[in-house]
């Protein structure tokens, strides 16, 4: 108990800025081009900064293990085709729908909730394991389900929608802060002290403001009808997909820490990426969107529960 109190602690600080932000969206006079503004600093200048300064200085940190990617997409997979089939059972959505119902049980909000969170609860160490999936998880899990959603509707899928979509992730600017930092430690170039130091200040910043951004964002998302779809989702997201981890993890046998930091990944609440995902194929916006404002509300109790369990049986 004192182990889940001491998680409890650690991140619900983390969980009162998605709060704050959320808060702060719907103060009447604040307006929609500020969230934007802060959304596009985030997005284009904080966290690649910060995952640029962190990946420079790579050398010094442990070297993330690759089989990190067999047991989250690996996991990614196995879920999504249990997403499918409790779409098609109790629901009865078509195929399109169970594509987009699947994703929703595997795209974990990485970039705002992830990083900050296993930053601070696993330490810097943990960075690298997290960019690595990162870099390969939009690319992986949009391909997987448009290449599902085009073999319900027409048999078959397009190659070039998979290259657009991956130009799409590699033109990403905390991709290129990824790769660009991650070349830069390789090579055995440092940055100037000066840039290094700034670099930590606006990494310093980035953190909370990735979190009072999703706070923001989740305002735009009112509650619908759509409550047993909504739950399922936010079930195979929390509790399905971080205990599929867990048991991959456990079989290939990896590293404590690299166990801990993909558990803890597959932790977090529904990604936006899946609401934008719904809307590009007009299928179920209602529950996806239901999903997104209540796994956040449950990861706040899901996830120090799940890094409880790590820490113990570590």
């Amino acid at each position: 108990m004192k182990i889940l109190w001491h998680f409890i602690l650690l991140s619900s600080p983390l969980y009162a800025l998605v709060g704050a932000g959320y808060l702060i969206a719907q103060l009447p006079w604040w307006r929609p081009p500020w969230t934007e503004r802060i959304s596009r600093f985030v997005f284009t200048f904080a966290l690649p900064a910060m995952l640029f300064q962190l990946m420079s200085h790579q050398v010094s940190l442990p070297r993330a293990d690759g089989r990190v990617l067999i047991v989250y997409f690996g996991s990614c997979l196995i879920v999504f085709l249990i997403g499918r089939a409790t779409g098609a059972w109790l629901f009865r959505l078509d195929g399109t729908a169970q594509s987009v119902f699947g994703l929703g049980g595997i795209f974990s909000n990485i970039v705002l909730t992830g990083l900050p969170i296993a930053k601070i609860a696993l330490g810097v160490a943990a960075v690298p394991v997290v960019a690595l999936l990162l870099v390969f998880n939009a690319l992986t899990l949009w391909t997987l389900v448009s290449v599902s959603v085009e073999w319900s509707r027409h048999g078959s899928f397009s190659a070039s929608g998979i290259a657009k979509t991956a130009l799409r992730v590699l033109r990403n600017p905390i991709i290129l802060g990824i790769i660009s930092g991650t070349a830069l430690g390789r090579l055995g170039f440092a940055l100037p002290p000066l840039a290094d130091t700034a670099l930590v200040v606006v990494g310093d910043v980035a953190a909370p403001a990735a979190l009072l951004m999703l706070g923001m964002g989740l305002a735009a998302f009112p509650l619908r009808h759509e409550w047993r779809s909504s739950v399922a989702v936010c079930a195979l997201k929390l509790l399905v997909q971080p205990l599929v981890v867990w048991a991959l993890a456990i079989g290939l046998g990896l590293p404590t820490l690299e166990l801990q930091a993909v558990v803890l990944v597959a932790s977090m609440a529904v990604g936006i990426n899946v609401y934008l995902m719904s809307l590009q194929f007009q299928s179920i916006q209602g529950t996806i969107a239901n999903s997104i404002v209540l796994s956040n509300l449950f990861a706040a109790f899901t996830t120090p529960l799940l890094l409880a369990a790590l820490h113990v049986t570590a």
